[in-house]
């Protein structure tokens, strides 16, 4: 069996350099190393050996077997090269063919909104704070007047990581951390991710992002509120933007509103986007309540101030005419690419 070996061996070499291209080549492979090749068959034929053979021609079936395998290889790789060199000998360039731009990046329609916003805002005096995504009990609910029972203290609207840390609801605990380390007259916004327990769907997202607006000073009223609201909307929208406050309640706020446009889409017609009553609620509002001031050691019968807050991805979605909250975290580049 050994003589075999030697045999297939040699024979396999002359076959090897006679290869050409990559047909040939699969077939010498095929016919020496495939599951019905040769060296499989003299593979099965060692059990028929008595044991004093069986070493020396397993030892000597492994190196005739390395052996084809490398010369395989190497024969695979100056094909290849070969076939390379031929096609760039032949192929030819037409210089007349525009070029291929670079793909470049875009920036996402939230971070657009967001620099809109900031842009709008540093305008009229608004300066940009920051505050931090996990945070206390005390700066997210209890310093801004949320009552003990209050549902967003309820497990199935926040993610608590123990009994007194959570991730923010919201961007109102910046006001808090601002408002203990400054002294009024103040003007702020804050922005930046949110997160409640909210099923993914059309409309909600487990995390979002949210602005939001204080400005302190002494005797600021509801219509500077109201006056800030338009002067926004009709930057950010267009300057025939109509704004509306209707009542509502915040535990933050004292009296709030729910500040509202007319329907970007149909212009206050009805249409599904407004839901049929020509308005887009939009941003919660209204002047602070005295309890929040008392919180941070200012005296509300001096200084008074509103404040405002909502969703950016709401505002995108507006803006661009954008029908799912989704679309923003899919990172799907065709989406993406409309905003460059």
């Amino acid at each position: 069996m050994e003589k075999e070996l030697l045999a297939l061996k040699n024979e396999a070499i002359a076959e090897i350099a006679k290869i050409t291209d990559q047909q040939v080549f699969e077939a010498v492979r095929i016919r020496y190393m495939g599951s019905k090749g040769l060296l499989p068959q003299l593979s099965r034929k060692i059990g028929d050996l008595s044991e004093s053979e069986r070493p020396n021609v397993g030892k000597l079936l492994n190196e005739v077997k390395a052996f084809i395998s490398s010369e395989l290889a190497s024969k695979f790789r100056e094909i290849t090269e070969t076939a390379k060199e031929k096609e760039l000998t032949h192929e030819t360039s037409d210089l007349t063919l525009p070029g291929c731009a670079p793909l470049s990046g875009h920036l996402h329609p939230v971070t657009l909104v967001m620099q809109e916003i900031e842009q709008i805002f540093s305008r009229l005096g608004f300066k940009l704070a920051f505050g931090p995504e996990v945070e206390t009990d005390y700066y997210n609910l209890e310093a801004l007047n949320f009552s003990a029972d209050h549902p967003a203290r309820d497990m199935q609207a926040t993610f608590y990581l123990d009994d007194k840390i959570l991730l923010r609801t919201h961007t109102s605990p910046v006001q808090i951390r601002v408002m203990e380390k400054q002294k009024p007259p103040l003007r702020i916004i804050a922005m930046g991710k949110c997160f409640r327990r909210d099923a993914m769907d059309a409309s909600h997202s487990p995390v979002f992002h949210q602005v939001e607006g204080l400005m302190v000073d002494k005797k600021v009223t509801f219509s500077d509120l109201k006056g800030i609201m338009e002067l926004f909307f009709q930057e950010f929208f267009d300057p025939g933007t109509k704004v509306r406050l209707t009542p509502s309640f915040f535990p933050f706020t004292e009296p709030s509103a729910e500040t509202s446009v007319l329907c970007t889409n149909c212009k206050g017609s009805g249409c599904s986007v407004c839901k049929k009553t020509g308005w887009l609620e939009i941003f919660g509002s209204g002047m602070v309540n005295p309890e929040v001031f008392r919180n941070v050691g200012y005296d509300p019968e001096t200084w008074s101030g509103f404040a405002f807050g909502g969703g950016i991805e709401r505002l995108a979605m507006l803006k661009y005419g954008i029908d799912d909250i989704r679309l923003f975290y899919e990172n799907d580049i065709r989406f993406i690419k409309q905003f460059g």
